[in-house]
């Protein structure tokens, strides 16, 4: 119980006005909109703690994972739902397990001092071979996407495989992650608006995808200004 306890103190300590009102802002506008489109509940709930969780993550908070968790196994059903296939796998057999590796690795790098975890930044060799990866990749899994006939396949596989890329970054607490999720936020929130014209119910998940592209924007700054670098061998 104490260990919760000072668990929870933590999270909550270190915030800022703004950062209160972002987080705040987001989630009420993100529920009003949706309860007045009609949106389903698991859509909306997908929605509210995707938004929660990238905010913490943002905010460098240990319990985004939690948020995330749970974040994963229900967009996960909405993506299904959308045939988005790429976004089920990514979410089930990637996310999922990561999210708990996250919480660890993590864990082990908290700032004493500001209760957020330490921020780094990568190398022009490492970005360079993130960018080779990631278009090899991408090209890859386009072309199994297309043979499972799901919804727009390239740009599913853009999302898929650069949301293992920033996964990737963000456990290892690189800077540069939030440059990958603006792109995978900007792609995604053009999958959900083809998603939404085709007749998609989940007005939520592309609520969520625009806040999560502000989102990205404003931490990038955030973390590049708090960021130091480090030369990898």
């Amino acid at each position: 119980m104490n260990r919760f306890k000072a668990f929870i103190k933590d999270e909550l300590s270190g915030w800022k006005g703004i950062e209160i009102f972002w987080l705040l802002f987001a989630n009420i506008a993100l529920l009003v909109i949706s309860l007045i489109l009609g949106d389903t509940a698991i859509g909306i709930l997908a929605s509210l703690t995707g938004v929660t969780c990238v905010i913490l993550c943002g905010k460098g908070k240990l319990s985004n994972y939690i948020f995330g968790t749970v974040n994963v196994l229900l967009y996960a059903y909405v993506a299904w739902k959308a045939k988005y296939y790429g976004d089920v796998m990514l979410n089930l057999l990637y996310y999922f397990p990561t999210n708990i590796l996250g919480w660890f690795v993590w864990k082990k790098n908290i700032n004493n001092e500001t209760k957020e975890v330490v921020k780094k930044r990568m190398t022009l060799k490492q970005d360079i071979l993130v960018i080779l990866i990631s278009a090899a990749g991408i090209f890859a899994y386009g072309m199994i996407l297309k043979m499972l006939n799901g919804n727009l396949p390239l740009v599913d596989s853009m999302s898929t495989v650069l949301s293992v890329v920033a996964q990737v970054l963000m456990i290892k607490r690189f800077t540069e992650q939030w440059v990958v999720w603006i792109l995978v936020d900007a792609v995604s929130v053009i999958m959900w608006i083809a998603a939404f014209f085709n007749g998609g119910e989940s007005v939520a998940v592309l609520l969520m995808w625009s806040i999560y592209l502000l989102n990205a924007i404003f931490m990038f700054i955030k973390w590049y200004r708090g960021s130091k670098k480090e030369v990898v061998a």
